[in-house]
C-alpha cells in the first residue's frame, strides 16, 4: 500500500481566506471569497484552493485560485511560472476543442497571496482519485464497467490527439527549452532538475543508469515537437460521466514529441497499477494498456508512435526524479528517515530498474 501522503502546503487557509477576499475586491468590487478550503487531494508542486464568490453578478461563482508553492515549503519544482501556465490554457482554449477551464484573473504581483496566482473557474465532475489511487477499488472508476472504462479511455486518448493536432506549433514557441531539437531540450532540463534535486543529498544510481540507457536507446527520428501536455494522466482530469469536462494542470508543458505524452499517459497508469498488483490486488490491468492507446492514436492523427521504449522508460524516468524530490521533502519535514539507499525512496524503483534493464515490457 502507498505510505501516508506527506504535506503539501506549509500555508494557513484562513490566512489564505483573509487576503484573498481583500484581493477579490480590487477586482470585483463588495465581492468576498467565501468557502475557501484546501481539497485532500492539493498537489504536490502549485497549491489548489477551493473558492465561492459571494456577490450578485459574479463573473464566476465557483472558483479554483492556483498558487505558486511557498518557497519556505520544499518545494517538489525550483521555480513555478504562472504567466506560463496561464498562457498555455489560453492558448489551448484560443485553438482546441480540448476543454480547459476558464482563466479569469492572473495576478503575478506576490504581495496579496505571498506568491503569483491565477483564478479559474470551479468545473463540476469527477477526478480518478490518486489517494487511495483509483487502480485499488472503491471509487466510481473502479466500479465502472469494461466498456465505461474504455469509453473514458478512448475519450482521454483523443483530447491528446486533437491538442497535439490543433495547436498552431508557431504560437506555443514560448514552451520551447534550449536545446539542439525539441527531445533533447526537454531531456537536458530533466537533466537539470535532477541535479537540483540531488544538490547537497545523496545521488540515486539508479535514476543515472535511467539517463544513461536513455542514451542508448535515444531516437534516430525524434520526429516533429507539438504542444506537449507534459503531465498527461487521468488523474488530471475532470469527467463527466465518462467524457472529459476539463484538462487540468498544466505546469509541465513544453514543446516535445508526441510520444512524451502518450508516454507519461500509459507509464503513470501503470504505476498506480504496479503497486496495485503489488499489494495482492488486480487493479485495472485493461484500461490504458499500451498497445491499445498506441492504436488508438494512431488511428485518430495517423502518426504512429515510435521508440515508445524510449518514452516509457523516459516517462519513469521523469516521475522517479519527482519521487525523490518528495521523498526528500519528507525527509526534510522528519516524516521519514533518511535511508542507507536513496533508491528505495522512489516508489517504483523495481519497474524503473526493469526499464533499464530492458525487462519490463516483456
Amino acid at each position: 500500500m502507498p505510505p501516508a501522503r506527506p504535506r503539501t502546503t506549509t500555508r494557513d487557509p484562513e490566512d489564505i481566506a483573509r487576503r484573498l477576499t481583500a484581493w477579490l475586491d480590487t477586482r470585483l468590487p463588495g465581492a468576498k471569497a467565501t468557502g475557501v478550503r484546501v481539497p485532500a487531494s492539493n498537489g504536490m508542486s502549485s497549491e489548489t484552493v477551493l473558492f465561492d464568490i459571494e456577490h450578485p453578478e459574479p463573473p464566476l461563482r465557483a472558483c479554483v485560485l492556483r498558487l505558486a508553492a511557498d518557497p519556505s515549503a520544499y518545494t517538489v519544482f525550483p521555480e513555478y511560472d504562472m504567466y506560463r501556465q496561464y498562457r498555455t490554457m489560453r492558448l489551448v482554449a484560443e485553438h482546441t476543442d480540448v476543454p480547459v477551464p476558464e482563466v479569469r484573473w492572473l495576478e503575478l504581483d506576490p504581495g496579496p497571496l505571498g506568491a503569483p496566482f491565477f483564478v479559474m473557474e470551479r468545473v463540476a465532475g469527477r477526478v480518478p482519485p490518486d489517494v487511495m489511487p483509483y487502480t485499488y477499488g472503491g471509487n466510481w472508476l473502479h466500479a465502472a464497467s469494461d466498456a465505461e472504462r474504455e469509453r473514458l479511455e478512448a475519450a482521454t486518448v483523443g483530447l491528446l490527439a486533437r491538442l497535439h493536432d490543433q495547436v498552431p506549433l508557431g504560437e506555443a514557441r514560448f514552451l520551447a527549452l534550449p536545446g539542439a531539437d525539441a527531445l533533447r531540450g526537454h531531456v537536458t532540463a530533466q537533466r537539470a532538475y535532477y541535479a537540483w534535486v540531488v544538490h547537497g543529498l545523496p545521488r540515486s544510481p539508479l535514476i543515472e543508469a535511467a539517463f544513461d540507457r536513455l542514451e542508448e536507446l535515444w531516437p534516430a527520428e525524434p520526429g516533429t515537437p507539438v504542444l506537449s501536455w507534459g503531465d498527461a494522466r487521468i488523474g488530471n482530469v475532470v469527467y463527466d460521466g465518462f467524457e472529459p469536462a476539463a484538462v487540468l494542470d498544466w505546469e509541465m508543458a513544453a514543446l516535445a514529441p508526441r510520444e512524451t505524452d502518450l508516454g507519461w499517459l500509459v507509464y503513470l497508469h501503470r504505476f498506480f497499477q504496479d503497486l496495485t498488483v503489488a499489494s495482492g490486488q488486480p487493479g485495472l490491468p485493461d484500461l490504458l494498456r499500451r498497445e491499445n492507446v498506441e492504436a488508438r492514436y494512431a488511428e485518430l492523427t495517423g502518426h504512429t508512435p515510435r521508440d515508445m521504449d524510449f518514452h516509457t522508460l523516459y516517462a519513469a524516468l521523469r516521475h522517479a526524479i519527482v519521487m525523490l524530490r518528495i521523498a526528500y521533502r519528507r525527509v526534510h519535514f522528519g516524516e521519514a528517515a533518511l535511508p542507507a539507499d536513496p533508491d528505495t525512496l522512489i516508489l517504483h524503483h523495481g519497474s524503473l530498474r526493469a526499464m533499464v534493464q530492458g525487462s519490463y515490457w516483456n
